[in-house]
């Protein structure tokens, strides 16, 4: 590749360079240490030093100096990896610059001119290219050389970064380069001679970790099935392993999680990541975490600033957040102040006068009679830009006016009316939503209820009634002050205070309104007016297998709540579990969701209900609901980490830790709600609605912590989980206006001795104490590390289900076929690394069974058949594996699965010979053979194939074989054996018969016998042609029938009727084929009279040398195929000696 001009002094520094060829403007040198197959002790410690003094970030094998004639200044040029490449840029100079340069009478103009040109043709190589992407151009394209020659991947395998490290092998370090890609980790090492590659595919790995060994504090240890390495003296590892855990999360995302894959637009082009990607990407996802927004929220700019926080009269430090529907500002001590402004509450945005007081100021106003400044902002003029534009756009699709409530008191308030009709997508469901949307609605469905369900259902507490009512007005009145100081809706600024508010429980008349502002799903509800009822009208009344899971739920959501003990609140809940349904196909309905619900039509609204689902389902638990319910295994996994760090004593005393996550996993996926009495629940739904999954966490330690006594006593599991279930149903909630209500599965109950109460209060209270120090970047960061256990632990399952399938039925031991099934799923694999548009069902379905979620086509089938079959062809392998493609690919989609396959090659290597043939004899009938097969219509043209043999032959020592004694009671003896229940396979024609003598002869190549089993063959193929014209006159006379019933009614009792007329010799392939056939029993028992043929069947055949060879050679003969694709017709030579 072409490099930027930079001046050095010596051609000849060190004695470094060895000059190859040279010209009076240019000179080619080779770097020593490469390319010399001698292995001399120079070019061993160049190579060393390039090593160790990282010297190759900078230098390549092969250069191309310009010189110019009298001057001892030199630059380097050109640089390449290997031998060819650099030539073709020598031969570029020659031909397009040595003879131009000789019209320069100045020196310096030939130094200017070149150097000109030079960067011309780099920058129209990085136009074409990713890398002007990239921090160092420069130092980028000379690393993708590198990699692209020292790795051989396909063009599409895009390197992302490198860095120069160590890695260790056992004791020992060796220093190299990793190199970052979009599917693989690779390290490469050239030391003292010995050359050293690794290559790990990101969805092998099972855990990147950051650990220490004896030598070193810190390293990178990357853990796969089989082997742990270490990488380590990084010059920043922070950086490497945020990009690799980065790298690692969006491939195994793209490739084994295939519910993710569809929603997240930015893992469906994977070549286009780059380095900068990746920072964004992580930026971008910790802001949606951060704030709980929509998934599709995309970030656009992050800056450093002050906001006037009026409540603590001073500028608050910490940073704006913009992106497509929102200004959000986070203070830079964690907790102090966060801000949410959604652009539609937004009515203008000005910049102030800037003063030292106030540098670079902006004013951003809101409806509700608020105004945010924000101070200190940098690029103020370009910040403004970006925000009047999405604001534009923000109101220019959702126009809006604004109406002020007659009460302060009235969180109804921030509610936007459309003026406009609404055209919103959900996926693949487009709702138009209008004025007369709700006329229609009234019509056609039942009308949403239009309160919360606790203003119908009211109860009465039985116990003090009066204090538990001052309580709530209490609360009340300290919110009221709260609202007055720091704001009413979605837009007020969250602080410590608000958190402490929220943990001594949301007074009842508030909870839905707050949780709707809390999740910000106002928003959404003020968005898209109508479109819950236009879902309503759309899906009641369809029946689905959804709709059946929901009927069957509904009666088991709260039962001893009074509001579900009647069709009031049952209906309301069978509404919104449909409409959510309906709106979100992915998730549809899981279990725990109707509970969740029907906690939320208490506090809120019908269509307020509907809506904090959606946050909840998309936003607050992500991939929590959904078919392998991902996202609670992973916080699961996250939680017993939490465990191993905050309590260190009970994670010690209980080894395993997934028993109690096990336990655990009911509080993540019903918010504690359905292991909590009703009115302790509902105080931890508020935290959870504040501070996301991250209440549930410390709420969670802080359970285990108050029982960790009792746990580290416990005997087994049960014993554990006993003691768990009785403290959680024994959480009352004092301040609560209502009735208790137990939990909906509440255990234990009936002790006999009553046990101690613990107040909701005070659980929550020291959960924040002594657990709430734990950010959402340190919660996303585990989650990160744990989804990649997660992933791989569902492989691992499905692995081993495939297998307890498989083993029974096949002779190939357990260890094989574990490597077996390993080389099938790299082959999935390996087309999803680099042919992106391939169809949809050629992708990774985890909803699928077991056995079919991972298939492969007809191309990597090839590629496999060609690595681990015993039966190789030559030429005409290829043709084979099309053919026994064809044969197993039942239902006829072009995929086939490993189970199918293995079937096949277990026949290959374990069959007996008669089972091996029937194999072969269904590859050359249809559907294996098509009219259509690339060789069918290809003549066999050979004299072996002749009919005038004799069927009597003499063998040296003077004896004879009567080879029709020996036909005839063999056939008879298969017939007898003929399994009477196993389906006749039709008989081969001519031409098919043709096509299975090709692929015998083909597969005798090279064997050691090979000329007696060609001898032999042609032996067979004699009598079978003999055979076959014997049956077309028998049929033609109309005596099929009669020699069927009766074979030796027509002819001598010494002759069998197949070889009445064998002294003719009648045309080996007549014009037109008629009725010539034989049958199998006829090709098996032709092939039984032949020694030779029947050792080569049945000699034992070793699996595990085909297995080690393929796992080296995958790889590159994937990447051969990638560089040569395959033509549409292939030549193939005659395949017989």
């Amino acid at each position: 590749m072409w490099l930027k001009p930079e001046e050095v002094l010596l051609k000849n520094a060190l004695k470094l360079w060895v000059t190859q060829k040279s010209s009076c403007y240019f000179v080619l040198q080779r770097r020593r240490g490469h390319g010399e197959g001698g292995g001399r002790l120079t070019g061993r410690l160049v190579g060393a030093l390039d090593a160790v003094l990282d010297s190759s970030a900078r230098v390549a094998p092969f250069r191309i100096l310009l010189q110019v004639p009298g001057s001892q200044v030199y630059s380097p040029i050109a640089c390449g990896a290997t031998l060819e490449e650099i030539n073709r840029h020598w031969d570029w100079l020659e031909q397009n610059l040595l003879h131009t340069l000789s019209v320069f009478d100045n020196k310096d103009d030939i130094a200017s001119f070149v150097k000109g040109k030079v960067k011309a043709l780099i920058a129209e190589e990085t136009s074409s290219r990713l890398a002007e992407q990239e921090e160092e151009p420069e130092k980028f394209r000379e690393a993708l050389v590198k990699f692209e020659a020292r790795f051989s991947f396909p063009e599409a395998e895009k390197l992302v970064t490198y860095y120069s490290c160590c890695c260790w092998k056992g004791r020992v370090p060796r220093q190299g380069w990793l190199y970052l890609s979009i599917n693989h980790l690779c390290f490469y090492s050239f030391f003292l001679g010995k050359e050293l590659k690794l290559v790990i595919p990101w969805v092998d790995i099972q855990k990147l970790e950051r650990t220490s060994n004896v030598f070193l504090t810190d390293t990178i240890r990357i853990t796969t099935q089989n082997k742990e390495r270490d990488f380590s003296t990084f010059l920043n590892l922070d950086e490497v392993f945020k990009i690799m855990e980065q790298l690692a999360d969006v491939t195994l995302r793209r490739l084994l999680d295939n519910e993710v894959f569809d929603l997240d637009p930015d893992l469906q082009e994977p070549s286009q990541i780059t380095k900068r990607d990746l920072e964004a990407r992580a930026q971008n996802e910790f802001f949606r975490a951060f704030f709980r927004l929509p998934r599709k929220e995309r970030l656009h700019v992050v800056a450093d600033c002050s906001l006037w926080t009026p409540f603590s009269r001073c500028h608050t430090a910490g940073r704006i957040f913009s992106s497509d529907s929102y200004i959000c500002f986070a203070s830079r001590e964690d907790g102090c102040c966060n801000v949410v402004l959604p652009l539609r509450e937004v009515v203008s945005i000005e910049k102030m006068e800037d003063t030292s007081l106030l540098p670079n100021p902006i004013i951003v106003s809101i409806r509700s009679k608020m105004a945010f400044q924000f101070i200190e902002l940098r690029d103020r003029e370009n910040l403004m830009e970006g925000l009047l534009l999405r604001l534009k756009q923000v109101h220019a699709n959702h126009p809006v006016h604004y109406e002020t409530s007659p009460s302060d008191d009235d969180m109804a308030s921030p509610v936007f009316y459309s003026t406009s009709i609404c055209t919103d997508k959900f996926g693949d469901l487009e709702m138009v939503s209008s004025q007369g949307g709700e006329e229609r609605e009234k019509e056609k469905s039942p009308l949403p209820h239009p309160e919360p369900l606790t203003a119908v259902f009211q109860q009465s507490g039985s116990q003090s009634p009066d204090s538990r009512l001052s309580r709530e007005q209490i609360k009340i009145s300290l919110w009221n002050d709260h609202f007055v100081e720091y704001g009413r809706t979605v837009c007020m600024f969250r602080t410590e205070k608000i958190r402490k508010l929220v943990a001594m429980g949301i007074p009842e008349s508030l909870r839905g309104r707050l949780w709707l502002l809390f999740s910000d799903a106002v928003t959404d509800l003020a968005s898209h007016p109508g479109y819950y009822g236009n879902l309503v009208e759309q899906s009641l009344g369809r029946c689905c297998l959804v709709t059946e899971e929901i009927e069957r739920d509904l009666h088991r959501s709260l039962p001893e709540h009074p509001a579900f003990q009647n069709e009031t609140g049952i209906a309301a809940l069978r509404r919104v579990l449909t409409a959510y349904a309906h709106r979100n196909p992915k998730i549809g309905y899981c279990q725990s969701m109707n509970i969740l619900t029907s906690v939320l039509l208490l506090y809120a609204k019908e269509e307020e209900a509907f809506w904090l689902l959606v946050a909840v389902c998309e936003r607050m638990l992500p991939d929590y609901f959904n078919h392998r319910v991902i996202g609670a295994q992973v916080d699961q996994s996250v939680f017993e980490e939490l465990i191993r760090e905050h309590l260190p004593e009970l994670a010690e005393h209980m080894s395993d830790l997934s028993a109690l996550a096990s336990i655990s996993l009911s509080w993540f996926l019903t918010l504690f709600l359905s292991i909590m009495p009703l009115e302790s629940a509902v105080n931890v739904v508020d935290c959870f609605f504040y501070d996301g999954i991250k209440a549930i966490f410390q709420l969670g330690l802080a359970v285990l912590e108050a029982n960790a006594e009792e746990l580290c006593s416990s005997k087994d599991d049960g014993q554990a989980l006993m003691i768990l279930s009785r403290f959680l149903d024994h959480i009352k909630n004092e301040d609560s206006p209502g009735p208790p209500i137990g939990s909906h599965h509440a255990f234990f109950s009936d002790d006999q001795e009553p046990y101690p109460v613990t107040d909701i209060a005070d659980l929550i209270r020291d959960s924040y104490e002594k657990f709430g120090n734990q950010s959402v970047e340190q919660i996303e960061r585990l989650r990160y590390k744990h989804r990649i256990r997660v992933l791989q632990g569902h492989e691992d399952t499905t692995k081993q289900n495939v297998l307890r399938v498989v083993i029974p039925e096949v002779s190939i031991l357990p260890e094989d076929l574990e490597e077996l099934y390993d080389l099938f799923k790299r082959a999935h694999m390996m087309s999803c690394y680099w042919e992106y548009h391939r169809p949809m069902a050629l992708r990774h379905d985890p909803s699928r069974p077991y056995a079919e979620q991972y298939r492969i086509d007809a191309r990597q089938f090839a590629h496999l058949f060609q690595l681990v079959s015993p039966w190789t062809c030559g030429a005409h392998t290829e043709i084979l594996a099309e053919r026994i493609f064809r044969l197993l690919d039942d239902n006829m989609d072009q995929l086939i699965e490993f189970k199918a396959f293995i079937s096949c090659l277990d026949i290959m290597y374990s069959g007996e010979m008669n089972e091996k043939i029937k194999l072969l004899y269904r590859l050359h009938i249809p559907p294996a053979l098509t009219e259509n097969d690339r060789d069918s219509q290809s003549p066999l043209k050979n004299p072996l194939l002749s009919t005038s043999r004799p069927l009597v032959l003499g063998k040296p020592n003077g004896d004879t074989i009567d080879y029709q004694k020996q036909l005839k009671q063999m056939i008879k003896d298969l017939a007898k054996e003929k399994d009477k229940t196993e389906k006749e396979l039709p008989k081969m024609s001519q031409r098919e018969f043709i096509q299975f003598c090709k692929t015998l002869y083909s597969m005798f190549h090279e064997d050691p016998e090979e000329n007696n089993l060609y001898q032999a063959i042609a032996t067979v193929t004699t009598l079978l042609l003999q055979i076959g014209e014997v049956g077309q006159r028998g049929s033609s006379s109309g005596s099929c029938s009669q020699e069927c019933e009766d074979p030796q009614a027509s002819a001598p009792p010494e002759q069998d009727s197949v070889f009445a007329e064998a002294g003719q010799s009648p045309q080996a392939f007549p014009e037109t084929e008629g009725d010539w056939t034989v049958s199998l029993e006829h090709i098996l028992a032709s092939l039984l009279t032949e020694q030779s043929l029947v050792n080569f069947f049945e000699k034992p055949l070793n699996i595990k040398s085909k297995l080690e060879n393929a796992k080296l050679s995958q790889y590159s003969l994937k990447v051969l195929e990638m560089s040569h694709p395959p033509q549409p017709e292939l030549k193939l030579s005659n395949c017989s000696p």
